[in-house]
């Protein structure tokens, strides 16, 4: 295992996409980065640039309005890039379902590694679903 996976298994640095979201699940997502449940002594951290995220956490029904910009933010990207769908709406279109102008899934437009589910889903499992990223990472990595 070479510097730059290990640093990367130790601290998985993530982006949050908003696809147009009712923000129960951009709460959620805040939530899990406050102090209360402190997931930066994991090195678990919010960044605001894609270049240099590690995890894209998305959120909200994709429409087709927002697939270029998020196809943009997933090709900045450094690899290995992994992405995670929060929520009903993000994983399956939720009550968006069949709507003209939404996906019926986030894996319709950018590969996805990990689904949260939930309406919207708690802390914990946001947690949990980084956490399951962080072990792919560590199986990639050796």
């Amino acid at each position: 295992m070479g510097l730059v996976d290990w640093a990367r298994i130790r601290s998985p640095w993530v982006i949050h996409f908003n696809t147009g979201a009712c923000n129960g699940c951009d709460i959620e997502v805040v939530a899990a980065l406050t102090p209360r449940y402190d997931v930066e002594r994991f090195g678990i951290r919010l960044v605001g640039s894609p270049r240099h995220a590690d995890i894209l956490i998305v959120t909200g029904p994709v429409t087709k309005q927002v697939e270029k910009r998020l196809k943009r933010v997933y090709e900045q990207m450094p690899e290995p890039k992994f992405v995670m769908a929060v929520g009903n709406c993000c994983a399956s279109s939720g009550a968006f379902r069949n709507c003209y102008n939404v996906y019926p899934g986030l894996d319709n437009v950018i590969p996805v590694d990990v689904y949260v589910m939930g309406c919207p889903p708690k802390p914990e499992a946001i947690i949990n679903g980084v956490v399951k990223l962080i072990e792919k990472l560590r199986g990639g990595a050796s």
